[in-house]
């Protein structure tokens, strides 16, 4: 059976939008070798002001803190426009001093804008 070109084309147009939503995963982002779930959330009367967590950190701190530092980053992107942060408790604080309770870990930050 023959098909038309423009289903061939749309064909090809629905392989492509489906090969680049598998990419597109909330959580694609691997730090470590590890993928963590991650979320940031901020009042609606002070936007700028975040507290981006990490659940499961405790097995591997260190990535768990870049993914909460990436998911801050995005976050002043999108809702401020840039990735300029003054961290409260951020990637710079020491390990000891982090905050993780149920290993769930908490960076706090400010977008600077």
């Amino acid at each position: 059976m023959r098909r038309s070109p423009s289903f061939l084309l749309c064909l090809t147009a629905l392989a492509g939008l489906t090969l680049a939503a598998c990419g597109a995963s909330r959580d694609a982002p691997v730090f470590n070798g590890v993928k963590f779930r991650s979320d940031v959330r901020a009042s609606k009367e002070d936007r700028a002001s975040f507290v981006a967590t990490v659940r499961n950190a405790a097995p591997a701190l260190e990535g768990a803190v870049l993914a909460a530092e990436y998911e801050g980053v995005r976050y002043c992107i999108t809702y401020i426009g840039n990735s300029d942060i003054q961290w409260r408790v951020g990637p710079d604080t020491p390990p000891a001093q982090l905050v993780a309770s149920d290993g769930t870990l908490s960076l706090r930050g400010r977008c600077a804008g």
